[in-house]
């Protein structure tokens, strides 16, 4: 009698913001090992590079679009382990941050399939760091909240929760919502006049980056290019805090330092 397949395994690997060069080394090494991709909307087609022997099945979800349910994929998931299969699921950004990670992690515990998770680069804190906006800052910014901008019953308790100073906000999936956001921020104590920000695509050579303040962010045009609540298709989020100001700041300083470089140089200085 024929004995059953070995048993396979699964790899949870965050993508990062969706430029192949962040994705970690032990995840370019899971996904030379698979034998089956599932992937996000978000991830980049330039990582097949990393498993050309590998099927690439797509599973995203992407905003108002019809997509794989959760329950089936990991269904899927479990199947294909059981098949003897080793299945990477690549996931954008981190799997545990607003990635449904926990979930799939948790099924396949329960089916008794061996998981790794293999930790990506959060667009929470990679998006504004592309667009040169530090999410802290010593003296402006000495914590940071991410949160989903998908429904204001979930986001609004959580920013009425929080502090009006000190403090920078994150929001991924928002930029559809930026307007009520914005309103939201202010009937919590917020000034009109905080500094805010709107970066789209920010690992993509399609990158765009908007700031001004809370009071304009409502009424700020973005890319009209797509769908995905930016016009792009390309992955957004909003920053709002006085740590949009201090990377205007430093823009402005490394402007003026590249204006005066060739003087500098000629003059014999570093």
């Amino acid at each position: 009698m024929a004995e059953p397949p070995k048993l396979g395994r699964v790899t949870l690997v965050g993508a990062g913001p969706g430029d192949p060069d962040l994705l970690t080394i032990r995840g370019a090494r899971r996904l030379g090992e698979a034998d089956l991709v599932l992937y996000d909307a978000l991830s980049s087609d330039a990582m097949r590079v990393y498993s050309p022997r590998a099927r690439w099945f797509f599973v995203g979800k992407r905003a108002c679009r019809q997509s794989i349910g959760q329950d089936v994929l990991n269904r899927l998931m479990i199947k294909e382990a059981r098949r003897g299969h080793f299945v990477v699921r690549l996931k954008c950004g981190d799997p545990f941050v607003f990635g449904r990670g926990g979930e799939e992690l948790w099924a396949l515990a329960e089916a008794g399939i061996p998981c790794e998770v293999v930790p990506g680069v959060s667009s929470s804190v990679a998006g504004p760091a592309l667009a040169g906006i530090p999410v802290t800052h010593r003296g402006v910014a000495s914590a940071f909240a991410v949160v989903a901008g998908h429904h204001q019953a979930v986001y609004r308790p959580l920013l009425a929760a929080l502090p009006t100073e000190g403090m920078t906000i994150v929001v991924l999936m928002g930029l559809a919502q930026r307007a009520a956001i914005a309103t939201t921020l202010q009937d919590c104590g917020w000034n009109a006049n905080t500094p805010a920000a709107i970066v789209i695509g920010a690992a993509t050579a399609a990158a765009w980056r908007w700031t001004g303040t809370l009071g304009e962010l409502g009424a700020a045009e973005v890319p009209n290019r797509g769908s995905e609540g930016s016009g792009t298709g390309a992955p957004g989020l909003l920053v709002i805090g006085q740590v949009v100001a201090v990377a205007g700041e430093i823009e402005r300083l490394r402007n003026s330092r590249d204006d005066a470089a060739p003087v500098e140089r000629h003059r014999g200085g570093r």
